[in-house]
């Protein structure tokens, strides 16, 4: 069973900041099984123990899903000392342990999965899962359309081996979908740059199970609902 103290367990599920449930703790509103607590240091059992905070059980979520619109000029990563990160983009204060499911470039947006699940997040980026990643691309020139069958077979990207078989599906003469199960660097735009074409816009849609809400502005952030995240588990 896992231990945590009576103020952090209060701070992180957003009763107040660890000063703030230390005077709540003081005023005997906050109990433990029904009994009062003497004060904060307390370490208790959130899988066994009853915490009420004015009567009312708290609540606090081990693990959270987001899903991310990223928008261009944001780094995947938790902290920056130049950039705004994707972390900043998420509005909860009660778990700082969050961090983004693999990466998109600086200038990529789109899907981007953001938790604070460890075991989850190394499923979907796992290289033996095959794990399925869509994204709308733009490019500056006509796509080539022997360029879907030379995605199939694997293109040279100056790496020791070809890529995956890849699906490409045309969209138009400069737009395509392309799905890899991989996530080298730079991957998508140094397979468009093999059969001639330069990425002018760059955006993931999907990843695994997950598609990207269209009706999600570009910036903003949600709580993956029951049936994506029981999908996704699964």
């Amino acid at each position: 069973m896992s231990f945590i103290r009576l103020d952090k367990y209060l701070a992180d599920a957003g009763i107040g900041s660890r000063s703030q449930v230390k005077q709540y703790i003081k005023k005997g509103i906050v109990t433990i099984n029904g009994i009062v607590p003497k004060s904060g240091d307390i370490k208790i059992q959130p899988e066994q123990d009853i915490v009420e905070y004015q009567g009312t059980v708290v609540h606090r979520d081990t693990f959270v899903y987001y899903m991310l619109n990223k928008p261009a000029g944001t780094v995947s990563a938790t902290t920056d000392s130049d950039c705004q990160t994707v972390i900043s983009l998420i509005d909860d204060p009660t778990h700082a342990d969050l961090f983004p499911v693999g990466r998109l470039d600086k200038d990529t947006e789109g899907l981007l999965l953001i938790t604070n699940d460890g075991e989850l997040a190394h499923r979907l980026l796992s290289p033996r899962k095959h794990v399925d990643k869509t994204y709308y691309v733009e490019v500056d020139t006509i796509i080539p359309e022997s360029a879907v069958q030379q995605f199939q077979d694997g293109i040279d990207i100056g790496e020791p081996k070809k890529t995956l078989p890849a699906k490409l599906e045309l969209l138009s003469p400069t737009t395509a979908h392309l799905t890899i199960q991989e996530g080298k660097f730079h991957q998508v735009k140094r397979m468009f740059q093999a059969v001639g074409c330069q990425v002018t816009y760059l955006k993931r849609i999907r990843m695994g199970t997950l598609v990207l809400d269209h009706t999600l502005p570009v910036g903003s952030s949600r709580k993956l609902t029951k049936d994506e995240l029981a999908t996704l588990l699964h």
